[in-house]
């Protein structure tokens, strides 16, 4: 059947041979690379194909050789090129698409728009920075289209193998039948590639069948993406609309913006009553061209997408694909991320999450609150982003931290400095570094850009020194600092009293590992720049009176992984968290008022405990969030020691005794800054933000304000 792909599709199709091999996917066969903005690749078979050849061109010479100027006008025209390299799509670019595939859809069948739902590769996808990158399938909503990711093709398709399934308008395929495809799909490629996830990314519709599948393939390493599935479709408004379809005229003007419209309350309104006197139908049809009338360009494409046959089709296929998911949920055990829009006119989507997250074994729930209902369409969403915030981008069955990590794109940076700007200049923070020879100068120059290199020292009361110590290090020296943190931050073992992993996408998406042994060797050995606080969760919630105190091990592992990898450490301080806030609430005293002490002892078991094997205080990772009253900010200090070789002492430092000596020498080494830092301070004529601003309103609120002088 494929053999047939080019010359049924020459204008805008590539012919993409079917593979002998079992496998849908092999690690041979690369994606298309990217031959025109608007051009898919396409396969008239029921399973996902890619080339296996450079492609090029299908449009005439003529076509072909036309100024390459025209190109670029189209990519200004239908995107904005970000400052990653990535260009954002506008949505207008999903009309672009589906009048393509509308035409396909013609040519293949004749003039009906029929035919078989298929899968096709998108080109503009490229190809995977990795062979192994996992295979992505996305599952259309009620368009059908499968073109609904076009603003994300270029980003996914660096880090998966992405392929789409497109159903035609006059398709009538049942639900059931959807699900045996999909199935299939996913089979054939779990045959060849067993270590390898599968990513099912649906919405609506495609979410049910998303959820379907994994239901009946609880074998098959699955990683669920859904956008507002159409499971919550019994309490939709659009139960109202499927008796009204039979009274709609088949016109441009009745497609799918009249279910955009007819759900809103003052449209109901007007249905229930009637505009001016007028029968319903007539009714139905003002009020959409009234609507719609600003969007008549792409009206068009939507009534070829959707025409009153196909929509009646649809909602049928919903309310079924709805029943069939539902009794279906519990057998669900791949891990899911659920994606609600807050302003979704067509679905209860929010309510909906939370219910499903309650009832599936391992998901996720984010929101996006200024979002509709075709979110992966949004300017303000994009799906890479937060497959990075959750952490689920994986190439084998176990998730590598380090290796599988994305690196946040400069938007993405540029997301989060600006998040977190006004905290770094509300404390203006003063960053201090020493050189080889012992000279202590302002600025990172101290601090070597060649890793690996490991930062170790104090955590302030709530960990407040990292965000400006990872984004003025990020911004100024072009260092990215990757922490060791708390497994809490990873994994949210069930529902209860610990924070929701929301609090920490940020820290995640900068490239923090849950603390182990392994995380730690493979930073190093990659040659990364790693944070490390040796006093922890009890360090971080200290006690009163316990300020710039460090509650560190005996154990010196971290000297001799260092030395395993001549990496060098760079000791350091940080002071002024009693300059935002005063301790009144501690752990003690929490203890003595039962329903806190009961609150305390539950958090803790909910969280892993790194420290099990300590005694003492050491050993005490108990969880509780400290009374602290705020003042008037003062100012944050930083001071980086002189880096301490390891290259070249790795024999030496096998030796327990010369490990712990060096050990102590780190450590002797932030008490000096802390020590430093605390003395300092003093004679800061800006300590105060109220002499900040005083500096800044005479020489400008961006300068950078002045601190002591160095000896």
């Amino acid at each position: 059947m494929a053999s047939n792909a080019l010359s049924l599709f020459p204008s805008i199709f590539r012919h993409e041979p079917t593979l002998s091999s079992p496998s849908l996917f092999t690690r041979s066969n690369k994606l298309p690379l990217l031959a025109s903005t608007w051009r898919l690749a396409v396969s008239t078979d029921h399973t996902p194909v890619f080339t296996t050849s450079t492609p090029t061109s299908a449009f005439s010479d003529n076509t072909n050789n036309k100024n390459k100027e025209d190109e670029k006008a189209n990519e200004k025209k239908n995107g904005a090129l970000v400052g990653d390299g990535d260009q954002v799509m506008s949505s207008n670019q999903f009309f672009e698409q589906a009048k393509d595939l509308r035409r396909s859809n013609d040519q293949y069948s004749s003039g009906t728009g029929s035919g078989p739902p298929r899968w096709f590769s998108p080109l503009d996808c490229g190809t995977p920075t990795n062979h192994d990158s996992p295979l992505l399938l996305f599952l259309p909503g009620i368009d059908g289209t499968g073109v609904g990711l076009v603003r994300h093709h270029k980003k996914l398709g660096k880090h998966f193998q992405v392929s789409c399934l497109h159903i035609p308008p006059k398709d009538r395929t049942p639900f059931t039948d959807l699900v045996k495809l999909v199935e299939r799909t996913i089979r054939s490629e779990h045959h060849a590639s067993p270590d390898r996830p599968i990513y099912l990314v649906g919405e609506s519709i495609g979410a049910c069948l998303a959820l379907s599948v994994a239901a009946l393939n609880p074998d098959i390493d699955l990683v669920l993406i859904l956008a507002n599935p159409a499971t919550s479709f019994s309490r939709s408004p659009l139960q109202a609309v499927l008796p009204l379809l039979q009274f709609m005229p088949d016109t441009p003007y009745l497609s799918l913006p009249h279910v955009l419209s007819t759900i809103t309350g003052a449209m109901m309104a007007s249905l229930e009553k009637g505009v001016g006197g007028l029968p319903l139908p007539q009714t139905i049809e003002k009020l959409s061209r009234d609507i719609v009338a600003p969007s008549i360009s792409n009206l068009s494409v939507l009534a070829d997408i959707l025409p009153r046959e196909t929509l009646l089709w649809k909602l049928q296929m919903m309310s079924a694909a709805s029943s069939y998911t539902n009794s279906r949920l519990h057998a669900v055990k791949a891990h899911t991320v659920m994606l609600s829009s807050g302003r979704d006119p067509l679905l209860p989507s929010q309510g909906e999450g939370q219910r499903l997250k309650g009832l599936l074994a391992t998901c996720q729930f984010r929101t996006f609150e200024e979002c509709g209902h075709f979110l992966f369409l949004e300017d303000a969403f994009d799906l890479l982003t937060v497959i990075k915030n959750v952490g689920v981008y994986r190439r084998s069955k176990e998730r590598d931290f380090v290796t599988d990590y994305i690196p946040p794109s400069p938007s993405e940076v540029k997301g989060i400095m600006d998040k977190n700007r006004w905290l770094n200049i509300l404390m203006s923070p003063v960053m201090l570094s020493t050189l080889a020879d012992g000279k202590i100068v302002r600025g990172f120059a101290g601090i070597p850009t060649e890793g690996p290199l490991l930062y170790v020292g104090y955590h302030m009361l709530l960990g407040f020194e990292i965000v400006p110590l990872v984004t003025q290090l990020f911004e100024q020296y072009n260092v990215h600092l990757r922490g060791i943190a708390h497994p809490m931050m990873f994994l949210k073992m069930k529902d209860g009293s610990l924070p929701e992993l929301t609090l920490y996408d940020d820290f995640r998406l900068m490239g923090a590992v849950p603390v182990s042994g392994k995380n730690f060797f493979k930073l190093l050995s990659t040659k990364s720049h790693a944070l490390l606080y040796p006093g922890g969760v009890r360090e971080a919630l200290h006690r009163k009176g316990e300020a710039y105190k460090l509650f560190w091990p005996e154990r010196s592992e971290f000297v001799r992984m260092a030395a395993r990898f001549g990496a060098k450490i760079v000791p350091f301080g940080a002071v002024g968290e009693d300059d935002i806030g005063d301790l009144f609430l501690d752990y003690e005293d929490q203890m003595k008022i039962p329903f806190l002490r009961k609150f305390i002892e539950d958090l803790t078991a909910e969280a892993a405990n790194v420290r099990s094997t300590d005694d003492g205080e050491i050993g005490n990772q108990a969880l509780h969030l400290p009374g602290i009253a705020p003042k008037f900010p003062g100012r944050f200090y930083y001071k980086f020691g002189k880096p301490i070789e390891t290259a070249g002492r790795k024999q030496e430092l096998r030796d327990r005794e010369t490990a712990h000596e060096l050990y102590l020498e780190v450590k002797s080494e932030v008490e000096k800054s802390l020590a430093y830092l605390l003395k300092k301070r003093e004679s800061d004529p800006y300590r105060n933000l109220g002499a900040r601003l005083q500096y800044q309103a005479i020489n400008g609120f961006t300068s950078e304000v002045p601190s002591f002088d160095l000896d």
